[in-house]
């Protein structure tokens, strides 16, 4: 793993769930009591995140980096020995599961220098879920509590993919609504603004960009590559998928973001209509003047004749 600072204790696990790189994690207290409720706890920290540089040089596509941390709520390790699990995510999106408050600051301080265009404190958007062990039980959610028979590392990469998805779309469903509230004056002042036609080519470039960062960067179309070696997990997936609406939120972002880029363009060739009107407008009272100046030229040479 490169570049990984390794005060926080943690070490990298495949994404099939086994270890790639050990960092001696403390082992459990003695007489602890078997957890029942793991917490679930989705970040957007920023844009984007350079989980190459911290250690996934092996992965491929959108994979996540996964990484076991110390310093969980219960103290009980969760499959391959950890203490806690951190996702990591290219999107800028870091789940965690049954990491302390102190855990996950600690975590997110390691990881700050990777993170490009970082939000701050107050601007990050966050998911919470419960995720309860009932092994005689069925596999649904309740509220805001998930209910599975057992905890795997692939089924906390499947909550993790839709906890992160889900955050994502959060932070762009805020955005576009801003969006909209920029162009409206814009559109509706032309006539009277000087700076509209600035404003609406940059309303147009941030909603390219917007779309740009939900298609390439979160990806909230996309299947996760896990299940394709474990398609047992699909179930789950889609049953998330749907409970989160992604598919829904996913599909209303898109129209936003086009119906943002038509409002901008529409008013921007209303603006550059306007312009050439005045333009022609121009043009045609230069030659009218043209014409006035030439008759009373002529007027004033026949006049002189006379004379």
């Amino acid at each position: 793993m490169n570049d990984v600072p390794r005060g926080g204790g943690w070490r990298t696990v495949g994404s099939g769930g086994e270890s790639t790189e050990q960092a001696a994690p403390p082992a459990a207290p003695a007489g602890a009591a078997p957890r029942t409720v793991i917490e679930a706890r989705a970040i957007l920290v920023g844009s984007g995140l350079d989980i190459t540089a911290l250690g996934a040089t092996e992965r491929t596509g959108g994979a996540p980096l996964v990484l076991e941390l110390v310093g969980s709520l219960t103290g009980t390790a969760l499959p391959g020995g950890g203490r806690g699990v951190a996702v990591l995510y290219r999107s800028g999106a870091a789940v965690f599961f049954d990491v302390t408050p102190a855990g996950i600051a600690e975590a997110l301080r390691q990881i700050a220098p990777r993170v490009r265009q970082p939000l701050a404190e107050a601007e990050r958007d966050t998911e919470v879920l419960e995720i309860a062990v009932d092994p005689a039980g069925r596999e649904l959610i309740e509220g805001n509590t998930l209910l599975l028979a057992d905890v795997t590392m692939e089924k906390l990469q499947i909550v993790a993919d839709i906890l992160a998805k889900s955050v994502s779309l959060a932070h762009h469903e805020r955005a576009v609504e801003r969006q909209f509230e920029r162009v409206e004056p814009f559109a509706a002042d032309l006539g009277r603004s000087g700076r509209g036609g600035r404003e609406l080519l940059r309303q147009i470039g941030s909603t390219l960009l917007a779309e740009h960062q939900v298609v390439a960067g979160a990806r909230v179309d996309d299947t996760p590559e896990l299940l394709w070696d474990h398609p047992e997990l699909e179930r789950l997936w889609g049953r998330l998928r749907d409970e989160f609406e992604i598919r829904e939120r996913s599909r209303a972002l898109h129209d936003k973001l086009a119906l943002v880029s038509r409002t901008a363009e529409t008013a921007l060739d209303l603006l550059h209509n306007t312009r050439s009107l005045r333009l022609e407008w121009a043009v045609v009272g230069l030659i009218v003047c043209e014409i006035l100046l030439t008759l009373l030229q002529w007027g004033l040479g026949v006049a002189g004749h006379g004379g």
